[in-house]
């Protein structure tokens, strides 16, 4: 076990990476700090099981999650992701509906966790955090529906563009990790797809992409490829946490 999170100055600095916690006032952020240990999040990382209360909430300050959902036939589909803007376990602090999705870390990093019976706590006692919860939870919901329709409206090749500037914006990296298995996932696409439209973006000299590894090389050019929801989401992930600043 790791040992308690203190206020010293490196501890602060390493949590307050994560959006969630650094726009919250210095009061409410020592009352989730001082009850969290810093974790390193390796690849695969199981963060939440199905139909499972969470055993800790997760808040990363570096690397990248991706919530899944799985059929009963075993076909699995990401509807989301999140990096340093949020945490995982929002969804089941909110009311008492039973999660169907499972997340798990799809890009190695690190984060806080805190208990997640003190976390519901601390959401059902304080007015700031459950603002900032529920201020999180509507941002993603809105993404996932613009996603719904991306999904359905756009060429893969828009969308591959738009969801790797989403997961370099998560991630705070140009360099990702991705296995042809997980990116035909996001896509809902064969692996051959994957190859063709990642080796168009390849030739175009926006990417480079070789054993699992994405690398963006021109973001401006990857921005005018992608379809207009990377905008749209962009400009929704900038608005998130200006309660009472508007």
């Amino acid at each position: 076990m790791l040992p308690l999170l203190t206020s010293s100055k490196g501890q602060i600095m390493s949590a307050t990476q994560n959006r969630f916690l650094s726009t919250l006032s210095e009061s409410s952020r020592a009352v989730i700090l001082s009850q969290s240990t810093e974790v390193p999040m390796p690849l695969r990382m199981p963060l939440y099981a199905a139909e499972q209360e969470p055993v800790f909430a997760y808040f990363l300050t570096s690397g990248m999650a991706s919530i899944v959902a799985t059929t009963e036939d075993g076909d699995s589909a990401e509807v989301g992701v999140i990096g340093r803007e949020g945490f995982l376990g929002s969804l089941h602090l909110i009311g008492p509906a039973v999660v169907s999705t499972s997340a798990f870390m799809q890009l190695e990093g690190a984060g806080v966790r805190i208990p997640f019976s003190v976390m519901q706590s601390v959401y059902d006692t304080s007015g700031e955090i459950r603002n900032h919860v529920l201020e999180f939870v509507q941002q993603q919901t809105l993404i996932v529906s613009h996603i719904a329709a991306c999904n359905r409206l756009h060429e893969a090749e828009a969308r591959l563009a738009r969801w790797l500037l989403m997961a370099r914006d998560r991630a705070g990296t140009d360099t990702l990790d991705f296995t042809q298995e997980f990116l035909g996932m996001m896509l809902g696409a064969r692996r051959t797809t994957v190859t063709l439209v990642a080796s168009a973006l390849q030739r175009l000299g926006l990417i480079t992409y070789s054993r699992g590894r994405v690398k963006i090389v021109e973001s401006m050019k990857l921005e005018e490829i992608a379809c207009d929801c990377y905008q749209v989401i962009k400009h929704l992930s900038a608005d998130l946490y200006r309660t009472g600043q508007r």
